[in-house]
């Protein structure tokens, strides 16, 4: 695709913009109508449109010189996730993670197959530390 502006560092998305940005990581490249007609909810065609032009330009999302265009997420679903996650961390729990993942562990609708990744990760990552201590 090309007509879209460089990549920015995502940050701050809105939650309607977080709906269509889920939109196009899940059906890829969208025209205008077809966006819209994929709306669970009813939304105006014009709102979609106002939308997908301000995620252009803020870089989130690329608008190709197709006609009619054709919208596509600029950024990764791990790229909105990661900032939004230190966001959360910096704001929240003062740079730390231990406290949110201490509250996501006190979730009653924790289920034993998520603490059994969990623990994989938490391996992981104990493996991960251990070999830059030694570098």
């Amino acid at each position: 695709m090309s007509g879209g502006r460089a990549k920015k560092r995502p940050s701050g998305v809105a939650p309607g913009d977080l709906e269509i940005l889920s939109l196009l990581w899940e059906h890829g490249p969208l025209t205008l109508a077809e966006a819209h007609a994929r709306f669970e909810r009813p939304l105006g065609y014009t709102t979609v449109q106002t939308r997908l032009n301000r995620l252009v330009d803020k870089g989130l999302v690329r608008r190709s010189t197709d006609r009619p265009a054709r919208y596509e997420a600029a950024v990764t679903r791990e790229a909105i996730s990661e900032e939004a996650l230190r966001t959360l961390r910096e704001r929240v729990a003062g740079g730390s993670v231990v406290p949110l993942v201490a509250r996501l562990l006190d979730d009653p609708q924790l289920s034993a197959s998520e603490l059994k990744e969990l623990k994989e990760l938490l391996k992981q990552a104990e493996a991960r530390v251990q070999r830059e201590r030694r570098r």
